[in-house]
Parts: structure tokens; sequence; C-alpha cells
């Protein structure tokens, strides 16, 4: 591994004394039993993340910093804390998450300090190739580290939606792209282009609910999940190709990812595209395999399948506890209405601005995360991504977050039952 991805990656830090500074609660304890897994190929070789560097002593503390696992009750054993003044999350390893925290101002001055900081540094210590698909992009920190990568001989690619990225005139930084000798390819169609990733030199994919704009960095709820799994990368790195160098989007994709299942340091994954993997299928059968509880934040869950699945393990006994983004939430398409009327603890988010997650937490123990909007135009027309991670620590984190928005949450108030 190169020498400047080993800082990079950990987002080279200071150790914070501060409890207050984590802005983390204790998890709850996980259940006592585990969501079945099958027998799964293994990565022929193991990695896992460096060991985490700190400044020496008086040395100014960097805009993110690890923070000491015995400094934060209740968080993972061997999980190191991550902070920023607008951000926490954590690392072990070969995975690293960053969860945004909007303080709800309006005031752009504000805006700074977010997860675009480390991943500036990640986008800094690139040296060779830097894939990227963006729904949209705007965010100016991540363009100015973009534009120095392409400067210092970095080969940039860049492949995004045409209605919200090429055909955006007013707030797009992938005019400035172009003219900087980047090539950018759109989808050229109605559907969406909706995932949100980047390959680091072949050899790291960062995904989640996370688009690389001011407003999903500093004003809404939102996910990233860092990889650093080769056969992660190489699934990824198939789907950039279908779209960059086939043109092929959509239902023209063909069904080719490599290893949609697999494990890494021991740890089941599951990595699906759509609409060519059939995504919703591997979604309801994990929330069909709940034993004890499914936690849900999502932006957009309109897809009544996936509904029945949380329906049919409440009736069996499970705990369920959902949030949607409140606007379009009250809408005849919107499941929160089936789940509220049916008696579920199902709410609409506190942010006055957006919640963008696109999350189900399983058992205490799985993570379904990534672009993929419960939804069918998810489903059947844009190009999309869906994890499913079998990881106990890293659903522990996501349980944070979720506490978090559960605290802001509410209950519906305009919603009628039939």
């Amino acid at each position: 591994m190169k020498i400047s991805h080993l800082r990079a990656f950990l987002f080279v830090c200071t150790i914070s004394l501060l409890l207050t500074a984590c802005e983390v609660e204790p998890p709850p304890v996980a259940p006592p039993t585990t969501l079945p897994t099958t027998s799964v190929p293994q990565a022929s070789t193991p990695t896992s993340a460096p060991v985490v560097n700190t400044p020496s002593a008086g040395k100014t503390p960097t805009s993110a910093s690890a923070t000491s696992t015995s400094s934060v009750p209740g968080f993972p054993p061997g999980v190191t804390p991550l902070t920023a003044p607008l951000g926490w999350g954590g690392q072990k390893s070969f995975w690293t998450v960053w969860f945004t925290a909007p303080t709800g101002s309006r005031d752009p001055a504000s805006y700074v300090g977010g997860i675009d900081v480390p991943f500036e540094q990640m986008i800094d210590s690139t040296q060779t190739t830097l894939d990227i698909a963006a729904f949209e992009f705007n965010n100016e920190v991540l363009t100015q580290a973009i534009l120095r990568a392409k400067a210092r001989g970095v080969t940039v690619r860049v492949v995004t939606d045409n209605e919200n990225g090429t055909q955006d005139t007013k707030d797009t930084s992938l005019a400035r792209f172009v003219e900087a000798g980047i090539p950018v390819v759109d989808d050229g169609r109605s559907a969406l282009m909706h995932n949100k990733f980047m390959i680091f030199d072949s050899q790291y994919v960062l995904t989640g609910s996370w688009n690389y704009t001011v407003n999903d960095t500093y004003r809404n709820n939102n996910n990233a999940l860092l990889l650093r799994s080769q056969r992660a990368v190489d699934n990824y790195q198939t789907e950039f190709n279908e779209m960059f160098q086939d043109k092929k989007f959509g239902p023209r994709s063909p069904a080719n990812t490599p290893f949609p299942v697999f494990a890494q340091n021991g740890i089941p994954l599951q990595i699906y595209f759509s609409p060519e993997d059939k995504v919703l299928t591997p979604l309801v059968t994990t929330l069909s395999g709940a034993q004890t509880s499914i936690l849900s934040m999502n932006f957009s869950f309109t897809d009544y399948d996936a509904a029945q699945a949380i329906l049919n393990r409440a009736s069996a006994g499970i705990s369920f506890q959902g949030i949607w983004e409140t606007t379009g939430s009250e809408t005849t398409s919107s499941e929160l209405r089936t789940l509220y009327c049916a008696g579920l603890d199902a709410r609409q988010d506190g942010n006055p601005f957006v919640l963008h997650h696109k999350v189900f937490i399983v058992d205490g123990t799985t993570v379904i995360m990534g672009s993929f909007n419960i939804s069918s135009n998810a489903t059947n027309s844009n190009d999309e991504n869906l994890l499913i991670i079998n990881d106990p620590d890293l659903a522990a984190l996501y349980t944070l977050e979720f506490q978090k928005r559960w605290a802001e949450s509410k209950v519906p108030t305009r919603l009628t039952c039939n």
C-alpha cells in the first residue's frame, strides 16, 4: 500500500480528550441472535486498515481527528472513533464510515469542517487513477481537490446524470472539470444515474447516500462508507466501466457484477447494482430474515414488497422503528402510512432540510446501505448500488446515527388511517 494512502485512509489526526467532541451515544446491546449467512468466498488477500498515526504533542490538530476508543463509552471495542467539526464516524479493519452532522444552519459561512475534508485528503493522496460516479457535484472542497489531482497527472474520469449533472447550468462543478480536460460522460436519458461512488487508485471505493454537494455535506443527513477491498473495487470498477466506456445505463446494463457475494476479513458482504442485479430481491430477503429488530432511515420508501416484509416480521414479534424524510412521506405512494397505520413505530424526520439516508439495520448486526432508494424507479430504471454488510461493529455505528435521528424525529400528525 502507498504510504500516502496509509495517512489518508485514517485521515491522520489527533486524539481528543473531550467526550463531547465525539457527539456519539452508546449503542444498544446487540441482540443474541444474528442473521444466518451462507457460505461465501473469502477475499484472496485479507486486508486491514493501517494503524492510526497521531500528531506529536503541541502539533495543531487537523479538522478530522481520531479519538481513543476507551474515551467513548459504549463505542464498539476495536473501532476507532473519528470526529470532525461537522461530521463523525469510525474506522475498523478494511472500512471507514462517516456521517454528516448538520446543525440546521442556513449560513454558508458555517459550512466548514464537514466530511468533505477527509475525502479531500483522500483525493490529495491519490496518485494514478480516480474514477467518479456522481449524481450531482458542486462541493468546492472536493472540486478543488479533483482539479489538483488532474493537474499533477492523475487520470480522472467522471460519469454523471444528464439532468442533474451536465445540464445543470447554475450549480455544478462539472463544466470546470471539462475545462480542465477531465472526460465527463452522462447517461443521456430521463431515468437517473443516481450512483455516488469514487474509486481511488484501484485500491479503495467510497459509496453511500452522500452526493458530493454543499447541501448533502452540510445540510442533509448522509453516510459515506470507504472500503479497502479488492473485490469491492472490482465490482464498482466493472459498473463504472459499463457506464463510462460502454455507455450502458439502466436496463441496458449487463448483469455482470464479478463478486456479488464474498467475505472480506471474515465479514460477509453483498454488493448489487440496479437495475441489472434485481436489487430489491436481496433487500427483501434480508428484511424477511430479521429475528429481533429492523431499524430504517430512508429518504424515499415507496415499495410495498419491502413494507410487506417488515409487516410480516412485525407480526412475528420483531421490533420496528422507522424514520422517513418528511417531504413526500404523506403521499399515497409512501409506505409510511402503511406501516404507521399498522401500528408500527414509524416517524418523520426532524431535520429542517433533508434526511437523505437509504439505510436499514437488521438485528443490530447487518447494515443495508448505498444509493438505492426503496422505490420502483430505483429498482427498474435508475443506476444505483446497494451493499449488505454483516458486521455488528459497523451496524453499531449506523445504530448510533439512527439514535441521533430518532431523538429528533416526529410522530406523524397529518396521516389518516382507513
